[in-house]
């Protein structure tokens, strides 16, 4: 007859070979998720890096084309402000000609208007 007491004993290391197979396998697996955590932690840093590079060059584009509209607006706002200038002085030169030539007012009399004075 087997012996009873040795049946408990491989039954009982049975269970310790298990539950430190068990030990091993959930530390290989705590330790496969930590790497791959960290991976992702990496990832992660590398992709916002990429993405704050990415904005800094929106943006720096975005000033140099808001530089660009705005001296764009500049030189057409003192194209125009030339243009009244110069209209103003045309306008004051003819009113200048005008009165250093008074235009003849006189009355034409109908009766003598073909005659030459």
């Amino acid at each position: 007859m087997p012996d009873f007491g040795e049946g408990l004993r491989k039954i009982f290391l049975a269970g310790v070979g298990a539950l430190a197979a068990t030990a091993e396998k959930g530390q290989e697996i705590v330790n496969n998720l930590v790497a791959r955590g960290e991976l992702t932690v990496e990832q992660g840093k590398k992709l916002n890096s990429e993405l704050a590079h990415k904005a800094s060059e929106k943006t720096s584009g975005l000033k140099e084309q808001a530089q660009e509209a705005t001296q764009t607006v500049r030189d057409a706002a003192a194209g125009i402000k030339d243009q009244v200038q110069q209209n103003v002085k045309s306008m004051v030169g003819a009113d200048d000609d005008n009165a250093a030539a008074p235009a003849d007012n006189t009355p034409v009399d109908p009766a003598n208007a073909g005659s030459t004075k």
